[in-house]
């Protein structure tokens, strides 16, 4: 992993609840850096796919910690193309499916499937400076980022941006998502293990009422205020 002269990891932590924004805005600032790209939950998610494509009882903690090295998973770094692999294949859509975004979170409650998650997290991290976003990684993936925001947004704007990432071909409604939201918002902010939480040190920014480029602006801002060297590069 890339440290500035501090010893603090040159990367932009970026946190917070579904919906509320942090892929559009992780992938924006990377952009803007010139910066590597990592999707933590697009992880979880395709070791949920893997699961369930082989009739794996996801509930089932066990069975799951037993076979949670098997996949084979990685994803590109590249924000302007960003792609999640299991076993060499392109599953970036299939992780997508309202199916996997309903169980995910049991599969992320598992101790196994963390422990193997944030290691290969942290291997892909090594490749160089980064935006990460997930939900832990200003606490447990990368708690020395020298940049940490967690990103948060309405119920009902978070509802309706992915009800509308839904809509094609599935039909669901912004009341049914958003009581998935708040579902999958309180099974990751109970869980015993790396539970969904902001940073002590992250700042707050609330989406709601902004655009994505006034977003993307703020945290660019934080890491030049943060890492000048870096953000210049």
């Amino acid at each position: 992993m890339v440290h500035d002269d501090t010893g603090a990891l040159v990367a932009v932590a970026v946190d917070g609840p579904s919906g509320s924004g942090k892929s559009s805005t992780a992938r924006g600032v990377a952009t803007r850096l010139g910066w590597n790209y990592v999707d933590t939950g697009a992880m979880y998610r395709a070791l949920t796919w893997w699961l369930i494509s082989h009739d794996i009882d996801i509930h089932d903690a066990d069975t799951v910690a037993q076979r949670v090295t098997e996949p084979l998973l990685d994803i590109s770094v590249d924000p302007s193309s960003p792609a999640v692999f299991v076993d060499g294949r392109e599953v970036s859509a299939e992780i997508r499916d309202p199916h996997v975004t309903s169980s995910v979170s049991a599969v992320s409650a598992v101790p196994a499937v963390r422990e193997r998650l944030v290691s290969v997290q942290r291997e892909i991290m090594e490749r160089g400076a980064v935006v990460v976003e997930g939900r832990d990684i200003g606490t447990v993936v990368a708690p020395d980022a020298a940049v940490k925001v967690f990103l948060v947004a309405s119920t009902e704007v978070r509802a309706e941006r992915r009800a509308a990432e839904w809509a094609e071909g599935h039909g669901i409604t912004v009341e049914r998502t958003a009581a998935m939201l708040d579902q999958r918002d309180h099974l990751d902010s109970t869980r015993e293990l790396s539970p969904l939480s902001q940073a002590d040190d992250a700042v707050m920014i609330d989406s709601t009422a902004l655009t994505l480029d006034e977003v993307i602006d703020r945290v660019v801002a934080l890491v030049h205020e943060r890492i000048p060297t870096f953000a210049a590069s």
